[in-house]
């Protein structure tokens, strides 16, 4: 990989995984990134939460504030899918939302909290679904692409990943103190 490319996807590109000891992993994943990210951005300064995780990437303000954007859209996806029949789900940009005010400006707290609610009634309905279920589908028009809700969950315990270790980086490249 690039340099460009190390820091975009620092653990690497999204590659479908039934994890190790299988969904349930995924979900704990899922369930504990609240937490994760609550001590990864805790004691940041506001300047600091202003500072790209990349050059010419978002801030950390806009990362966590996407986590909280990006995970809304995919819970709605979820029940969708298990209302509808391969429902095609409405796409968002996300970088036209990053970009919105609260994104760039409104602190952090507001998308913590908000992480925190949705990731427990999150997990909470992912923990009922059976393994029918995780095979209900949808369809994204934009990647033009069917996806089966395991796929989605691996998708989504990686995304927490992947924006962590972009907060993560952030810090150990700029040498501010992990607290």
């Amino acid at each position: 990989m690039t340099d460009i490319e190390n820091l975009k996807y620092p653990i690497g590109r999204f590659k479908y995984e039934t994890g190790g000891n299988g969904v349930d992993e995924l979900i704990d994943r899922i369930s504990t990134l609240p937490q994760r990210l609550r001590t990864e951005v805790e004691g940041l300064s506001e300047s600091q939460l202003d500072t790209p995780y990349r050059e010419g990437g978002w801030t950390l303000r806009q990362v966590v504030h996407h986590i909280a954007d990006s995970h809304i859209n995919a819970y709605s996806r979820f029940k969708l899918a298990m209302t509808e029949t391969n429902p095609e789900i409405r796409p968002y940009n996300e970088g036209q939302w990053a970009e919105c005010e609260d994104a760039k400006h409104s602190h952090i707290s507001l998308s913590l909290e908000l992480i925190e609610a949705l990731h427990k009634r999150w997990v909470f309905f992912l923990r009922t679904l059976n393994k029918d279920d995780l095979q209900r589908t949808y369809y994204h028009p934009v990647n033009k692409k069917q996806s089966a809700l395991l796929e989605v969950i691996s998708m989504y315990a990686w995304h927490g990943d992947h924006h962590l270790a972009h907060i993560a980086a952030a810090k150990r490249r700029n040498k501010w103190q992990d607290n």
